[in-house]
């Protein structure tokens, strides 16, 4: 059985668009790159991202777009800004931009985990 080799992909955010950075990742996440790629399964690489505050947000995302969650129990809807998430967590609002581009099965866990920012 062949193992499997795993890089070290990092990425400077300086000055880069927060959607194609965040799908560049998720690809890499994958393993999508490589040619020994499947479906089922799990062959992506390591990312770190260096300077996720100085990323760069196109059209009015950063002043309009909002995060939801919700706990089930009535009236507990919480939501934050897009902006204020960002001065607070940077790495947060490219993580959770990464995670609804990864795949909805059981590797989404495995793969987010090996993304990292800094």
């Amino acid at each position: 059985m062949k193992t499997i080799e795993r890089e070290t992909h990092t990425i400077d955010a300086k000055d880069k668009r927060f959607g194609r950075l965040a799908s560049r990742i998720a690809l890499l996440l994958r393993g999508k790159h490589k040619p020994e790629f499947a479906l089922h399964k799990d062959v992506g690489d390591f990312v770190v991202v260096k300077n996720a505050e100085q990323m760069q947000f196109s059209g009015r995302k950063f002043a309009q777009k909002v995060y939801y969650r919700h706990s089930g129990y009535l009236g507990n809807l919480r939501q934050v800004q897009l902006q204020k998430l960002f001065a607070a967590r940077p790495g947060e609002v490219l993580r959770k931009a990464v995670w609804g581009m990864l795949p909805k099965n059981k590797l989404r866990p495995k793969q987010i985990r090996r993304l990292s920012v800094e």
